[in-house]
C-alpha cells in the first residue's frame, strides 16, 4: 500500500479554519482514535524556485522532542503540492486564562503552571533546543488541564551559540541584550521570557510592554532599574548598544507591585530577571527553587481553572493561522 495515501487517509479534515497566502490551517480528527487534530497543509506545490520554512523547524524539533508538557507532532506527509503537518490540537491557551477577569487565579494556581512550564522547557533545553518565542498564548492548555508549549517555529539547536539572530522572541517578552544585538546566547533568553510570562501570571497584565524596541528598554530600566556597572561594562561591548540614562530602581522596588508574593515567590522572579544572562537560573535551577518544595503545593493539572469550548477553538485557530502567516514565505531564509 502507499504509505502516502495510508496516512493521508488516517486523518479527516472537519472544517477550515483559516486560510493564508501559502497554508490552510484545519481542524481534523484522527480516524482510528477520534483524537482532535490541527492540520496545516503547505502550500509548497505552488513555488518554483522552491521554499525554506520555519514550519521545518517546527517538524525538526518536535520529530525531537517527546514529553507531556510539549505539543505532540502526530504525523507529517507530503502529498504532490502540499506538506502537511499534523499536530495535537489543544483548544485553550494561557493568555485565554489571563485575560479572562471572572476566573481566581490563586497561588497554587500559577505554582502549577510554573511547574508544567519549566518542566517542559527543561525537556527541550536538555536537547539543547531553545524555544525563543515564549508568551502566554504560545502555552496551550489540554482539556485535562496540561500545559504545553507549543509553536517551535523560531527553535533553534545552541550546540554552537554563536551568529544566531537577534530579532526572535515577542517583544515584551524579549530579554535586554537581544535589543542590543547579542548573536551568541544560551538558554538565558529563554528564561527571561519565563520571568515575564510568572511576573503576568501575577498581575494578570503584561509586566513589560513596550510600543517599540527602544521603548521596550526604557520600559525594562524603569521596571528594573539600571543594570550593575559590571553588567553594563559587557552590554556596551554589544553591536547595537543603546546608552540609556541611569535610572534607579523604583521605590519599594519589585515588593511593591508583588505585594501579594510570597517570599519566595518573589526571589525566583527576581532571578529570571538578571541583566546578566549566564546569571538566570536554568530551567532545572528553577525547578528546585524552594518556590517549588515550599506551600501551597501545586494544583493537579485537572483541578486548574479551564476555559476552551467554540471560543477556545477560535482563539486557537487565530493563533495557527497567524503562526503560519508568519512562518511560510517563498524563497527566505530562514531566521538563524
Amino acid at each position: 500500500m502507499d504509505i502516502e495515501k495510508s496516512t493521508k487517509w488516517s486523518y479527516v479534515k472537519e472544517r477550515k479554519v483559516g486560510e493564508g497566502t501559502y497554508a490552510v490551517v484545519f481542524l481534523g480528527r484522527q480516524k482510528e482514535t477520534n483524537r482532535r487534530v490541527a492540520i496545516k497543509k503547505i502550500k509548497v506545490g505552488q513555488f518554483k524556485d522552491g521554499i525554506d520554512l520555519s514550519a521545518l523547524r517546527e517538524i525538526k524539533f518536535l520529530k525531537e522532542t517527546r514529553h507531556v508538557n510539549v505539543i505532540e507532532l502526530m504525523d507529517v506527509f507530503a502529498t504532490k503540492s502540499n506538506l502537511n503537518i499534523i499536530l495535537e490540537f489543544l483548544d485553550s491557551d494561557l493568555e485565554m486564562l489571563i485575560k479572562d477577569k471572572f476566573i481566581v487565579f490563586q497561588p497554587a494556581h500559577i505554582k502549577a503552571w510554573m511547574l508544567m512550564l519549566l518542566r517542559g522547557l527543561h525537556h527541550i533545553h536538555s536537547r539543547f533546543i531553545l524555544h525563543r518565542d515564549l508568551k502566554p498564548n504560545n502555552l496551550l492548555i489540554s482539556s485535562d488541564g496540561v500545559l504545553k508549549l507549543a509553536d517551535f517555529g523560531l527553535s533553534r539547536d545552541y550546540g554552537m551559540p554563536n551568529h544566531m539572530s537577534h530579532q526572535v522572541i515577542t517583544r515584551w517578552y524579549r530579554p535586554p541584550e537581544l535589543f542590543m544585538g547579542c548573536r551568541s546566547y544560551g538558554t538565558g533568553v529563554d528564561m527571561w521570557s519565563v520571568g515575564c510570562i510568572f511576573a503576568e501570571l501575577m498581575l494578570r497584565t503584561p509586566y513589560l510592554p513596550g510600543e517599540t524596541d527602544l521603548d521596550q528598554l526604557s520600559v525594562i530600566f524603569r521596571a528594573l532599574g539600571s543594570p550593575e556597572p559590571a553588567v553594563l561594562q559587557r552590554m556596551k561591548q554589544l553591536p547595537n548598544y543603546v546608552d540609556m540614562k541611569a535610572i534607579p530602581p523604583p521605590s519599594g522596588g519589585m515588593e511593591a507591585l508583588f505585594s501579594a508574593a510570597g517570599t519566595e515567590e518573589l526571589d525566583l522572579l527576581k532571578k529570571f530577571f538578571d541583566y546578566d544572562p549566564y546569571s538566570r537560573p536554568t530551567a532545572q535551577q528553577a525547578l528546585e527553587h524552594p518556590y517549588f518544595s515550599c506551600l501551597p503545593r501545586p494544583t493537579h493539572p485537572s483541578e486548574l481553572p479551564k476555559k476552551g469550548g467554540e471560543e477556545g477553538i477560535k482563539h486557537v485557530s487565530s493563533d495557527l493561522q497567524r503562526q503560519v502567516n508568519n512562518s511560510v514565505r517563498p524563497n527566505i531564509k530562514f531566521v538563524s
